[in-house]
């Protein structure tokens, strides 16, 4: 044996003990120790982080100094982390909003400046250098600066704005700074009202369905033919726009590689925002009821604006009141003027218009100058400028950019894009005057029609659906947005013609013109994002959700007998039914029931069948259906449009609007598959949709569909930026939560269409209801809580009643504030 031992009997027989020597036992004392040390430095180093971030939570309680104050404003906290301010005059109340906003949601204030700006990759490195180009291109930072030196410093809405911002600095310049600035390193510089406009531009932006749409259409167009043109709107008129059967012979066409370029731009676009973690408004539900069809005799308000999920989320809720002025408001990041907002005289809630005030442009070179383009009759030269990118952990990039008369050229964003054929943006934002912050602040005082109607005249774009209630009686709704005038029988769902008079905007509609109701007899309003019904007559372009949520809301609402209330209005919001699924499936169900190999999925087939369209979280039928319409879009048009086409069609409501039609077309080209050398047709390509839906959910969840279930497979995460990183998204994100509702359901927890499981992208950024014989009972939630600072205790105390389906008052009477209030803060002058 080596080493020493000692040899003795027991009873058990004989045992060897083993003696270690001396210098290893000091080598186990040694590494004991300095694992006790390693455990008591990492606990110390988690106190300490701890410590620390507790340190840079809201102060909401005791007395606070700002400077600048003519007066004390006194602030109480209610339960959900809501402040309730009461100011001696209105500069007072929105610097002491400034300073309490950003002390909850500075970062999410300095991430929206920075995506605006183009200024991500600064902090967040290389990644993010694609999405800083498309924003310098977009040209928001030059216009939000434009627009400011615009704005009459006298008037109320600038005086406003100048307020909160210096409340948002203050807080900036002496209180501690968000963990997150330490994390990234963000050296902080004061906010501007070019930084609050450049955000209403993004804002814009994320309505502006142009940019996904128009590439995808007009390659279908162009490259496919009229025949697979169809599928998409048969109503369109493809041979009145720019393309190969209407075109002059020297228009501008485009090769492969512009279109790769068109393609990588809504690609980019849709990643990046998602990567930096930034809200992108998507649809919205809204509904106005008169007192004749209501409990109470007075309008109720309904509303649920549709916006992608992030933390913290888009919402910050505050009620405000000074002499003369009182309003419970939902506000964006540093904007002082509630989108959304109620008090006992009024309320209104919005939905995205979704007009079409976008348009892209093939430009005409000049083949003897390349920095040319025809215009009018003319060659103009384009104009160029340089900008610089700051890129974290590596060199500056310095970009340069064109602008033709049209608008910035969108296809030389990126270093490899220069194709042979330039594309300019006109988009309304660009080219209105557009004074939005003077729209919200009279909105937010409109207490009658007139006032109402003359504040939503003055949004511009982006287009925004106006719904509004008062306590008198009246009910309104106002499609807002400045329609451009375009020559006619120019379908702008395509990309235009630059060398000819296609392109031209010879002006704008009146705001008269616009879609609107009043006090219209059937008793409610209802707006869902659907294409309005123009009452004179003017054409209004967009890229409209499905009618099929209005269509649910309207046969609703409209029932004989029914009196609304906040009750039956809340399940009215949280409804989790559409006939879009069974419209869709019903022309495949004979050959489903053809290819159902077994008992086992003639048994899924025919609960297919029977599915009324309800998302059931215990159901696994929304599961198979929507893994189902995935394979079925992808086996009938990947093939045709290519990878990075179709990921792009993907994220267009086109798809949505193009398979009830496709389902129903036997004969349509899209059922054979380019790619092989037979003919296939619609029972082909079925049968492989039906065979890789099956495939996918057992390879997933088991052969069993009792494991299908639709809560199984449909979640909710709210993702922080910073969250996007392991293992920090244990830290920062909440989630994942079953989900409930579906895509384009009144319920519009939606996904992306795509294979299970799904997570949901998008729904109800707030749900609120309002009566107005008792404004102060009304209800709403907030998806997951009002603060954005790690470790509050609002951080995330919203999440699963929001899940749930449950609802928070909004507290509005004095009573109910004091009753409700769970700290008090005042704000003094210094």
């Amino acid at each position: 044996m080596d080493g020493d031992c000692t040899i003795h009997n027991n009873h058990n027989g004989l045992v060897i003990d083993r003696e270690e020597p001396a210098d290893m036992k000091r080598i186990y004392k040694i590494l004991f120790v300095l694992l006790a040390l390693l455990l008591l430095a990492a606990a110390v180093a988690v106190t300490a982080g701890l410590w620390h971030a507790r340190g840079k939570l809201p102060q909401r309680s005791g007395t606070l100094t700002l400077s600048r104050l003519q007066a004390p404003v006194q602030v109480a906290w209610d339960e959900r982390g809501v402040p309730h301010l009461q100011a001696q005059n209105e500069p007072d109340l929105y610097r002491a909003l400034g300073f309490l906003h950003a002390q909850d949601r500075l970062f999410q204030m300095e991430m929206l400046r920075r995506l605006a700006r183009g200024e991500l990759a600064e902090i967040l490195g290389p990644k993010l250098l694609d999405t800083d180009r498309l924003f310098r291109t977009l040209e928001l930072r030059a216009q939000a600066e434009t627009l400011a030196q615009r704005i009459d410093r006298n008037s109320p809405a600038w005086q406003g704005l100048a307020a909160y911002l210096d409340g948002v600095n203050e807080f900036q310049a002496t209180r501690p700074l968000p963990i997150e600035f330490e994390l990234l390193r963000i050296q902080p510089r004061p906010y501007t009202p070019a930084d609050t406009l450049a955000i209403a531009g993004y804002l814009a932006y994320s309505f502006a369905a142009g940019l996904r749409t128009e590439p995808v259409l007009t390659y279908v167009r162009d490259q496919l033919g009229p025949d697979y043109l169809r599928v998409f709107d048969l109503d369109w008129q493809p041979l009145g726009v720019v393309g190969p059967m209407a075109q002059r012979q020297d228009a501008p066409t485009l090769a492969q590689v512009d279109w790769l370029t068109l393609a990588r731009v809504s690609e980019v676009s849709h990643e990046a925002l998602a990567l930096a973690g930034i809200p992108v408004f998507e649809g919205s539900n809204a509904w106005a009821v008169s007192g004749q069809r209501t409990r109470s005799g007075k309008p109720l308000l309904a509303g649920d604006p549709h916006i992608a999920y992030a933390l913290p989320a888009v919402w910050y809720e505050a009620h405000l009141s000074a002499p003369g002025f009182e309003l419970y408001g939902h506000h964006q990041a540093l904007n002082p003027f509630a989108l959304l907002g109620h008090n006992r005289q009024f309320g209104w809630s919005l939905t995205m218009f979704q007009n079409d005030d976008m348009d892209l442009i093939a430009l005409k070179v000049n083949p003897a100058d390349a920095n040319q383009v025809w215009h009018r009759g003319q060659w103009v030269q384009l104009h160029s400028r340089t900008e610089t990118i700051a890129v974290k952990g590596a060199e500056p990039v310095t970009l340069t950019l064109r602008r033709s008369p049209y608008g910035p050229i969108i296809n030389e964003a990126y270093a490899d894009g220069l194709g042979q054929t330039p594309v300019a943006l006109w988009w309304a934002f660009l080219e209105t005057e557009n004074p939005i912050l003077e729209a919200f602040y009279e909105l937010g005082r409109a207490d009658t029609l007139p006032r109402a109607r003359q504040a939503a005249s003055k949004i511009h774009a982006p287009g925004l659906n106006i719904v509004w209630a008062n306590a008198a009686g009246d009910i309104g709704w106002w499609a807002a947005a400045k329609l451009v005038q375009r020559p006619p029988n120019v379908n702008p769902n395509f990309i235009l013609d630059g060398g000819s008079a296609q392109a031209d905007k010879p002006g704008y509609y009146r705001f008269a013109d616009n879609p609107q109701e009043e006090n219209p007899a059937r008793g409610y309003i209802v707006s869902a994002n659907h294409q309005p019904r123009s009452h004179n007559g003017v054409p209004v372009y967009g890229y409209y959700n499905l009618p099929d949520r209005a269509r649910r809301l309207d046969e609703l609402l409209r029932q004989g007998g029914t009196r609304w209330d906040l009750q039956n209005s809340r399940a009215l919001q949280l409804d989790e039914q559409t006939d879009y699924g069974p419209r869709v499936l019903s022309p495949l169900l004979p050959l489903l029931r053809d290819l159902a190999g077994d008992a086992s999925e003639r048994t899924l087939v025919e609960q297919l069948a029977a599915w009324d369209g309800r998302y059931a979280i215990d159901s696994a039928i929304p599961t198979v259906y929507n893994q189902f319409v995935y394979e079925l879009a992808k086996a009938a048009m990947a093939d045709e449009l290519g990878a990075v086409q179709f990921g792009n069609l993907l994220r267009t409501r086109a798809l949505d609007h193009a398979l009830p039609r496709l389902t129903a077309e036997s004969r349509s080209p899209w059922w054979d598959n380019r790619l092989s050398a037979e003919k296939e047709n619609r029972h082909d390509i079925v049968q492989q949709a039906w065979r890789a839906t099956l495939k996918h959910l057992r390879e997933q969840r088991g052969a069993s569909p009792e494991r299908w279930t639709w809560g199984r497979n449909h979640s909710l995460t709210h993702a922080h930026p910073l969250g996007r990183l392991q293992p920090l998204d244990k830290l920062f994100n909440v989630g994942p939560l079953a989900a409930p509702g579906g895509r384009e359901l009144p319920n519009n927890l939606a996904h992306a269409i795509g294979p299970a499981p799904w997570s949901v992208v998008y729904g109800p950024s707030t749900r609120r209801l309002i009566d107005l014989a008792d404004a102060g009972q009304a209800l709403g939630i907030n998806p997951v809580g009002q603060s954005g600072v790690l470790l509050d205790p609002h951080y995330a105390d919203q999440a699963r009643d929001y899940i749930a389906g449950r609802y928070r008052p909004m507290h509005l009477e004095p009573a109910a504030v004091k009753a409700a209030t769970r700290s008090t803060l005042v704000l003094r002058p210094s």
